[in-house]
């Protein structure tokens, strides 16, 4: 992992949001400052382009790859 240079903030969240971050991160071994950063990216990604986050259309794809004929029926 690059070296990446860090800006110390202050600010305030719910606690169930920060439990929430909290958890993730120890579930997956990294740090919470790593998943709060990636959570803020990923924020800033969505409204900055209006898309759909990456996990939504990944789950689209495959769904449209399993059930693609389905719905080709359903829309007659």
């Amino acid at each position: 992992m690059s070296a990446q240079t860090r800006e110390k903030f202050s600010s305030q969240a719910s606690p169930e949001v920060l439990a929430a971050l909290r958890q993730i991160a120890e579930s997956e071994g990294r740090q919470f400052q790593v998943v709060l950063d990636e959570a803020l990216r990923d924020y800033i990604e969505r409204k900055a382009q209006g898309r759909p986050r990456r996990h939504v259309m990944e789950a689209f794809a495959e769904s449209l790859g399993e059930f693609d004929s389905l719905y080709r029926e359903l829309a007659k």
